[in-house]
């Protein structure tokens, strides 16, 4: 099935298409433009600087969601008469199938990962895709446009949110709302408000969120419609989840979200809970990375904000020891501290943040220790444990200080364990 070809971007596309953003988003927006016939140029800040010489050469920029709405470049490429894309946008052009956004500040890549599992067990050709390592431009281009039959379950940050003018969600779920990417926001209720757009971009009645995305919409000014409201905290258990990764919180609330989709489609709910006991959550989303009687190891490297960590801690009856810190993406850290103050029994922490977190939580009475690198954090966490505890690496903070991201910082993680015991084996 050849992809679709809108004459006014295809007019636009006979000159190359500038690309902003030489990362994830943009190789995926250069393959579907090289896939429609098109040459294009990227510009990127480690890379090609883009001018207002360069400007003039292009007719249409499409620009990676690290690019806020005000960047230089976009002010410049706009001012030389270009039209101005951000990537998911340009992909949705392109996409002929169904798409389900999925977004909240935590448990997206997981929902999105799930529901696509679900729904390829039940015969649905759904591919996850997104926000995720795997942009929808690369799906659009590998899929020459997809079919009307397929689904892309397609997870959405706020920063692709903002940017929206053309794409269309089918349905969306939004699964929570919580400090977040406030370095990028000017406060909560931009922040907010960023996440909303999509809403507005998605079928009337198909729409369900969170708790949490309840009690804000109704702070800002924006109620949830009737009915789009689902039940996410405070639950009883289900025997039906015993066993899977979604037993309990926080990976109870993506289920619950999940299985409330799913009956708004009318699906036999006994296959939703099938999906959910053969499901494996990712890396990095609080895996055991080592036990013994003396300690265990937790990876929980995904956790890039303060609301996470929160979660994650939620999950052990005793205090543990925490490495924490990275790159700041805003927030209130004397706060975050004192909310996480009772569950912690000793931080160790790393990164730009580590300095300020460290006198937040040694306010709140943390006893705390600094580390150099992930390697060293791993030694000191195992010496200060008490014996039969808990550590965890559960950041709060973005990988990008010290590593490429939360993978790789993950990845070093659990390196640097297993050096350390095989090292007294």
């Amino acid at each position: 099935m050849p992809l679709p070809r809108p004459d006014f971007l295809i007019q636009r596309m006979k000159r190359p298409v500038a690309v902003f953003g030489g990362g994830v988003s943009g190789a995926a927006a250069s393959r579907l433009i090289g896939k429609l016939g098109s040459d294009c140029v990227v510009y990127d800040r480690n890379g090609t600087e883009f001018t207002p010489e360069a400007a003039d050469g292009h007719s249409l920029a499409v620009f990676s969601p690290g690019f806020a709405l005000n960047h230089p470049w976009l002010q410049m490429a706009r001012k030389a008469g270009c039209l101005c894309v951000g990537e998911l946008d340009f992909a949705s052009f392109f996409w002929t199938g169904r798409v389900v956004a999925i977004t909240g500040t935590n448990g997206k890549t997981t929902l999105t990962e799930f529901l696509t599992h679900a729904l390829t067990r039940n015969g649905v050709r759904a591919r996850a895709a997104g926000n995720l390592g795997y942009s929808l431009s690369r799906l659009a281009a590998d899929e020459d446009g997809g079919a009307p039959d397929m689904v892309a379950v397609c997870e959405v940050s706020s920063f692709q949110a903002e940017q929206l003018g053309h794409f269309q969600a089918d349905s969306l779920i939004w699964t929570n709302f919580a400090e977040d990417h406030l370095e990028r926001h000017d406060g909560m209720e931009a922040y907010f408000k960023a996440k909303w757009a999509l809403v507005l971009r998605t079928t009337a009645g198909r729409f369900l969120g969170g708790i949490s995305v309840a009690h804000f919409g109704s702070l800002y000014g924006h109620p949830l419609p009737p009915g789009s409201s689902v039940p996410t905290e405070g639950l009883t258990s289900d025997p039906g989840l015993v066993g899977t990764p979604f037993e309990g919180y926080p990976q109870r609330e993506n289920f619950v979200l999940a299985a409330a989709w799913w009956a708004m489609q009318g699906l036999e709910r006994s296959r939703i809970y099938e999906a959910a006991a053969s499901f494996r959550v990712g890396r990095h989303r609080m895996s055991k990375v080592f036990s013994s009687e003396a300690v265990t190891f937790w990876n929980d490297s995904k956790a890039t904000n303060f609301h996470a960590v929160e979660a994650a801690l939620l999950g052990f009856g005793a205090p543990v020891v925490l490495i924490a810190g990275g790159r700041s993406k805003g927030g209130d850290i004397g706060a975050f501290a004192q909310r996480i103050a009772p569950k912690v029994a000793h931080a160790v922490l790393i990164g730009e943040t580590g300095p300020s977190l460290a006198a937040a939580l040694s306010l709140a009475g943390v006893p705390c220790s600094g580390a150099a690198s992930i390697e060293e954090a791993v030694r000191v966490a195992a010496a200060v444990c008490p014996r039969g505890g808990d550590v965890i690496l559960s950041p709060g903070f973005a990988s990008f200080d010290m590593f490429r991201s939360y993978e790789d910082r993950g990845n070093r993680f659990e390196n640097a364990v297993s050096e350390l015991f095989a090292a007294r084996v």
